[in-house]
């Protein structure tokens, strides 16, 4: 399995970006994908997670700002954040959870000046 993560970049506070993960190779029917984050020397959190049903799980920080969506036909994961703030800077993870197996994107950098 492999994810491919994009959109990343440099963004003024208050602007929005939009990342996309696709994955490919042995993808289940049901797992759940997700976005986590690493901040410079920080551990790395959840920002939030979807259900190949759509169940969206956010963490309590997140909420309202940040919203999760996938599309099953193209196995893609999509955060859409808003409202950006200087401290989302970090570099973003998308995540794939197949039960047997979690799999890890390489990161997009999302940058957010004040």
């Amino acid at each position: 399995v492999q994810l491919q993560a994009s959109g990343g970049g440099l963004v003024q506070a208050g602007g929005s970006l939009r990342l996309a993960c696709a994955a490919s190779g042995s993808i289940f029917a049901s797992n759940i994908m997700g976005w986590y984050r690493q901040a410079p020397g920080k551990q790395r959190e959840l920002v939030a997670t979807i259900t190949s049903g759509g169940t969206t799980n956010y963490a309590d920080s997140k909420k309202g700002r940040f919203t999760i969506s996938r599309d099953n036909a193209k196995n893609t994961v999509y955060l859409q954040m808003n409202g950006l703030k200087p401290e989302d800077t970090a570099v973003y993870y998308c995540w794939l959870n197949q039960g047997i197996r979690v799999s890890w994107g390489q990161g997009t950098l999302v940058t957010v000046s004040s």
